[in-house]
């Protein structure tokens, strides 16, 4: 059974002490403001994909592992990014 007094501390929270808690916390995911959608795009999952080889720097491809799992669709989303700068910059 939860200990109600757990509740009444979060109840007694502020929202400056929520942002802070959350501010601090590695983990945390980001926060979903104005800021963060910006520059978000809605992306088509049905694009062909095409399996290479690829030659990577091992200081670029432990970055990317660094995030865990989806390594690889993280790279792919970098260099999607990338492609559409390119073209909106040659327009």
């Amino acid at each position: 059974m939860e200990d109600r007094s757990d509740w009444a501390r979060v109840d007694a929270l502020t929202d400056v002490d929520i942002d802070r808690a959350i501010a601090d916390d590695p983990d945390a995911a980001p926060v979903l403001d104005e800021a963060f959608w910006r520059n978000a795009e809605i992306l088509d999952p049905r694009h062909a994909k095409s399996t290479i080889t690829m030659r990577v720097d091992d200081d670029v491809i432990d970055f990317f592992k660094q995030g865990g799992a989806g390594y690889q669709s993280r790279m792919n989303a970098v260099l999607r990014a990338y492609v559409y700068a390119r073209r909106e910059r040659s327009r």
